[in-house]
């Protein structure tokens, strides 16, 4: 038994893994630089044999750790990263085994509740900018009834940013999206609580803008409750 306890399961790559590591080759030999924009989906299908589902998944989770972004009329193009940091978020050197989703909330909880705090004696003016965006494209998501998981997260990284701790903010993009996938199975950020949510986001981002950290902190433990309580329940 000791033996066997030895070996580990295989895990096979899926074909969004292997576009991932692709992208991600071309980005840290520098052949994909800041600014550069990335083919069509229609090309990228083609030349890597591929439907374009696996393409738009791909790119979705390199958007979501800030690696990519889509621009209107503009396409997707490479957003300018520290290389040492895009590869911490790529690689497995931190990956989490069989993620308790309780210990990654309580995790994240933490870490959010102490980065508001700093966004709130740290923020500039385009961090204000930037957060105040994400809200509005949340809204935007939820007012057509869209999910709006993948924009909700975007809000809490802007404040992240905003507290300028390079460590909170890196740790926060590992655990986010295996929080995700659970959040997206269970419909946590259903449409019955998303006008609450709405209104939490308000409130916390007006304490950001008047440099209340003690109260920021408040409204984002608050926010963060109801998703505690159900990961303890839930998965615990």
């Amino acid at each position: 038994m000791e033996l066997l306890e030895n070996f580990k399961a295989i895990e096979l790559e899926t074909p969004v893994d292997k576009i991932i590591a692709q992208i991600r080759g071309l980005i840290v030999s520098g052949f994909l630089k800041p600014g550069d924009k990335l083919p069509s989906e229609r090309k990228l299908s083609d030349k890597l044999g591929v439907s374009r589902s696996y393409i738009r998944d791909a790119i979705k989770k390199l958007e979501f750790v800030g690696i990519l972004n889509s621009l209107p009329q503009s396409g997707v193009v490479v957003n300018g990263m520290d290389i040492a940091v895009m590869e911490g978020l790529l690689s497995n050197i931190m990956k989490i085994e069989k993620p308790d989703f309780y210990a990654l909330v309580e995790t994240k909880g933490m870490m959010e509740k102490f980065s508001v705090q700093q966004a709130a004696l740290r923020r500039t003016d385009s961090d204000i900018k930037a957060i105040r965006g994400a809200l509005d494209k949340y809204q935007e998501c939820v007012g057509k009834n869209l999910p709006a998981e993948n924009e909700d997260f975007i809000f809490h990284l802007r404040i992240a940013e905003a507290g300028h701790n390079a460590v909170i903010k890196t740790m926060l993009l590992i655990i986010l999206p295996e929080i995700m996938k659970i959040y997206i199975h269970e419909n946590v950020c259903g449409t019955e609580v998303q006008s609450k949510r709405i209104n939490e986001h308000h409130a916390i981002l007006q304490a950001i803008i008047d440099k209340d950290g003690d109260q920021a902190r408040k409204y984002m433990s608050q926010h963060l409750q109801e998703v505690l309580e159900f990961s303890k329940t839930t998965y615990k």
